[in-house]
């Protein structure tokens, strides 16, 4: 269940109808949205957009819509559509859906009390957060910390794209040189809370023009680092600038470390960790002087990094990471909805026999 349809709700969804299949996978059943007045005009918008997409070019299959029984069917797989202004609203089991996972896209809820109205209505038994959460809710980066989440869990955040991103990085950093203080500046596409023109935002800066300005910024990604990664809490600061593109991101992870290395030797490490290692699906490694952003438009990965642009002299590292804050950060989603759904896919050849 997709509880919002926006950049990320499309994006889920695509790679959702790509994993679909027979047997007990995992099965996009339903999309909440606000109402729209003319229902039959609302969804072939919705239909077109997820049809077309600027940055990530055309869905690969088709979509039909069936305004009279307000659905989509996306290669095959019937996609409800219920308009709801809020969660209360809804009753899932009136459309045949019971023990759904509602993944909230919208990000109007961050918090156990506003996202309990996910699990609250019938037919949901949880509920998956696309951004930070607050309190007590886990803040989740796949490939870290997931084996932590449990059946008693019933609402879990997926963190926030940089979070994803750098945590992967830091945690085999950490792990092999120990992270003893640092700064993480994020360089970060616009995104949509930002302004087209100058206009009026409770924000601070980012009423100007996103697609003119470098827009500096406030990022809560350095202090989120701390519930995926305990071990390097009170260690990093923060900071982002909003950039004039629409998507694909970098972090500049600047960081005094306990034992000292040089650049060929924090290359190497980092490469084979995205190779042969338990981040193979989070880092990946990039060694070309030629690489510029858009080059990382629908990588899968959390995190790229950029072996060219690596500093490290004795205990001081730069380590430049790419990431696609759209399509990756949607991946690293998927992959813990698969952990909170308990499906696994089989990978061959089967190690076991």
């Amino acid at each position: 269940m997709l509880y919002g349809f926006g950049r990320i709700g499309r994006l889920l969804a695509r790679v959702l109808i790509e994993k679909a299949g027979g047997g007990n996978l995992l099965q996009l059943r339903a999309i909440v949205v606000r109402g729209r007045g003319d229902v039959a005009k609302d969804l072939e918008k919705r239909a077109s957009l997820l049809r077309r997409d600027s940055v990530h070019g055309p869905f690969d299959g088709t979509i039909s819509v069936d305004a009279e029984a307000r659905t989509l069917t996306v290669n095959g797989n019937v996609v409800q559509v219920i308009y709801a202004d809020n969660p209360s609203d809804i009753d899932y089991t009136d459309y045949g859906i019971n023990n759904a996972v509602i993944v909230d896209n919208t990000g109007i809820w961050r918090d156990e009390a506003g996202l309990g109205q996910h699990v609250a209505c019938q037919g949901a038994s949880k509920a998956l957060l696309t951004a930070p959460g607050k309190g007590d809710i886990k803040n989740i980066v796949y490939g870290i910390n997931h084996e932590s989440i449990s059946e008693q869990d019933r609402i879990v955040s997926a963190a926030s794209c940089t979070t994803n991103a750098i945590v992967p990085v830091l945690k085999a950093l950490n792990d092999e040189y120990g992270v003893v203080n640092g700064h993480v500046e994020t360089v970060h596409a616009y995104t949509n809370d930002q302004n087209l023109i100058d206009n009026y935002h409770k924000g601070d800066r980012r009423g100007r023009s996103a697609a003119l300005n470098m827009v500096l910024t406030e990022t809560g990604a350095a202090k989120a680092v701390a519930k995926a990664l305990p071990e390097l809490e009170g260690k990093l600061t923060g900071n982002a600038i909003r950039v004039p593109i629409p998507n694909v991101s970098m972090a500049i992870l600047n960081l005094t470390l306990d034992k000292t290395t040089d650049v060929d030797a924090l290359n190497d490490y980092l490469r084979r960790m995205s190779i042969d290692s338990a981040y193979q699906k989070q880092i990946d490694f990039v060694d070309s002087p030629e690489v510029v952003s858009s080059d990382f438009v629908g990588n899968r990965h959390a995190g790229i990094v950029d072996a060219k642009a690596t500093i490290a002299n004795g205990h001081h590292a730069v380590v430049y990471v790419w990431y696609d804050n759209e399509f990756g950060y949607s991946c690293q989603v998927i992959r813990i909805l698969q952990q909170m759904s308990n499906v696994s896919f089989l990978k061959l050849p089967n190690q076991a026999s």
